[in-house]
């Protein structure tokens, strides 16, 4: 991972390099550049160096992210430099040029995965659940709302962060407004130059897997020095491809057309043995013909374990304020009983698992897990369930709010003390509340997820819509 990044600096390095003055990237003047890359050097000058600048501020794992970022919007700017000077070129070619940025994008979320304990950890999660979003280059014909669902991922942890720093830290509310504003611009970007997915370039050459940006060095200067090759490809990777030439095998038969089935020959009755059941008694084994056509499997798939990560280690302690439950798997019977007001539970990936919270604390999260049962006495903050599924959560005592985002099957139990509770839902689906009766028992209503808008004159109106039957 660290010699990509070190490929893409080298690549940001040599873009600089050949960038004279604004509008002169590649050229030795602007008329050698498209407009729609001079729009995008705007945007990169304007709202990413304002957050680039802000982020050096804050500092911290904020400013190295910051830099991944920076790094996979300059490898989108080399993927826009190609496009402008080149012809569409097919799938798969086009799937090659956009694998730097994919794994960019990959390093990014990376990051926030591998600093889960830090202080600034929903800085590191709004950036990670949007810079998604760089892959509108792909999504042909809406690339516009794909950015916008990319950003409103982001608009969870980004909220946070401004409920805990609005009246602490302007900077980092700085912060937040100067994050939005790349994708606000970059929507707007791609609404006037690339509405209904990339534009490619009428002329020139179609563009491969290797394809450069043919740049003109300004006048009386030496050509920029070509870059670094590609490292070796790992031998494991031969099995791609094999599976590549298989498959060229195979459609190359099935373009032939009617000509295929020259090779097959004539069947007569006398062979066939529903015609004649004399031949199904007889001996031997019986020729079933050719096998069809397979693939073959590749060499590298022969050994799985090599690829799979090792298994995270399960988790259930005290780190500051802060109590961490995280990868338990078939444990029924975790018990966090020593608590005060001023700590917080942060529950991730478990499976199979309940959980039992005594006391009174500040915040409750559940994050990405499956099949989990909570109960918990009193909260005086929030209980924030975010991308998990199947999971129970009951109010023994008092919460004020719960918030599911993101999850699919929840089951919130109330208590008596809690029916004034506010559950927020975005994204979700399969939610149900449970109200405490006089027998003891409980009855279940669901969360509505369906609901009709319409314009009254004035404004939207927003209803939920009743599913018949």
């Amino acid at each position: 991972m660290e010699r990509l990044v070190e490929r893409l600096e080298k690549a940001v390095e040599r873009l600089e390099t050949v960038c004279q003055g604004p509008g002169m990237c590649g050229d030795g003047s602007s008329k050698g550049v498209a407009q729609y890359v001079q729009a995008f050097d705007a945007l990169l000058a304007g709202p990413v160096a304002e957050y680039i600048k802000i982020s050096k501020e804050v500092g911290g794992d904020v400013q190295k992210h910051a830099e991944m970022v920076h790094v996979g919007l300059m490898s989108e700017r080399a993927l826009l430099v190609t496009a402008s000077q080149h012809q569409q070129p097919a799938e798969n070619a086009f799937s090659s040029l956009l694998k730097p940025i994919s794994e960019q994008i990959q390093v990014v979320q990376n990051f926030r995965e591998k600093n889960r304990g830090s202080k600034l950890f929903n800085h590191l999660s709004a950036v990670s659940e949007s810079i998604p979003a760089l892959g509108w280059v792909a999504m042909a014909p809406k690339p516009g709302p794909y950015v916008k669902e990319m950003t409103d991922a982001a608009m969870f942890y980004t909220n946070r962060i401004l409920k805990e720093y609005k009246d602490v830290d302007k900077k980092q509310v700085d912060w937040v407004k100067a994050y939005l504003s790349i994708w606000t611009e970059l929507q707007a970007y791609i609404k006037e130059y690339h509405t209904t997915g990339l534009t490619w370039s009428k002329t020139g050459p179609v563009a491969t897997e290797g394809a450069k940006s043919p740049s003109a060095p300004p006048a009386g200067a030496a050509p920029p020095p070509p870059g670094p090759p590609p490292p070796p490809a790992p031998a494991p990777t031969s099995c791609s491809t094999d599976d590549s030439a298989s498959r060229s095998a195979l459609f190359a038969q099935i373009n032939r057309g009617e000509g295929i089935t020259s090779g097959l020959r004539h069947v007569s009755d006398d062979m066939k043995t529903h015609k004649n059941p004399a031949l199904k008694n007889q001996g031997g084994p019986v020729r079933s013909g050719p096998k069809p056509f397979t693939a073959p499997k590749p060499a590298c798939n022969a050994n799985p374990s090599q690829k799979t990560s090792p298994k995270a280690p399960a988790l259930l302690e005290l780190e500051g304020k802060k109590w961490r439950v995280e990868n338990q798997e078939n444990a029924t019977n975790l018990v966090i009983s020593d608590t005060e007001l001023k700590q917080v539970a942060y529950v991730f990936k478990c499976t199979n698992s309940t959980l039992q919270i005594k006391g009174k604390i500040n915040s409750i999260t559940l994050d990405n897990c499956k099949k989990l049962g909570l109960v918990f006495d009193d909260v005086v903050g929030i209980v924030e369930i975010i991308n998990s599924r199947d999971v129970k959560v009951q109010v023994m005592g008092k919460v004020p709010t719960i918030s599911i985002n993101k999850t699919d099957g929840c089951h919130v139990y109330l208590s008596k003390n809690s029916l004034d509770c506010e559950i927020v839902s975005a994204k979700s689906s399969e939610m149900n509340v449970l109200i405490p009766t006089e027998g003891g028992d409980f009855t279940e209503f669901p969360v509505p997820e369906q609901f009709k808008t319409v314009w009254n004159g004035q404004k939207l109106v927003t209803t939920v819509t009743e599913i018949a039957g």
